[in-house]
Formats: C-alpha cells, sequence, structure tokens
C-alpha cells in the first residue's frame, strides 16, 4: 500500500478517531473507506445540462403545439398583465 499525509483540523481528527473506536477499527481504514466511496461517485462522467439528465422525457408527451416552451400567446391570463 502507498502511503500519504494529510493534515486534519483538530475538530476533525476528534470525530475521525471517535467513529474509530466505535467501529472497532483504523482511522486509514475509515479514511480508505470514505475516499473510495467519494471517487465512485465522482468520476462517473456528470450529465453536461438540464436536458441531459431529461433526455429520456424530452418528447415523450405527443400531441402537444411544437412552440409551447416559447410563444408568449400561450401565457395569456397568466400572471401579471
Amino acid at each position: 500500500m502507498k502511503t500519504i499525509s494529510v493534515t486534519l483540523s483538530k475538530k476533525l481528527d476528534a470525530k475521525l478517531t471517535s467513529a474509530a473506536k466505535q467501529r472497532r477499527t483504523t482511522k486509514s481504514a475509515i479514511v480508505r473507506a470514505a475516499l473510495t466511496d467519494y471517487l465512485a461517485r465522482n468520476l462517473e462522467p456528470q450529465p453536461e445540462s438540464v436536458a441531459a439528465l431529461a433526455k429520456d422525457l424530452i418528447g415523450c408527451v405527443a400531441g402537444g403545439p411544437p412552440d409551447l416552451s416559447y410563444n408568449k400567446k400561450y401565457l395569456e391570463g397568466f400572471g401579471r398583465d
């Protein structure tokens, strides 16, 4: 295994020490697990936009007007005049 050094605040070190005692493991084991989890979640490609997140929803409703998102006539009667 490779060794690294990390500087922790006193408060964070106290929390880590307490967690290690409660779990009956080492601080290193907790840090390794946390880092593994963090990297697994954050190394996956992130969507570039809201459209990328909703790509399976875009166009799923049939029969609506094609200019609903930008034609102001559909907003008549809503909000202030």
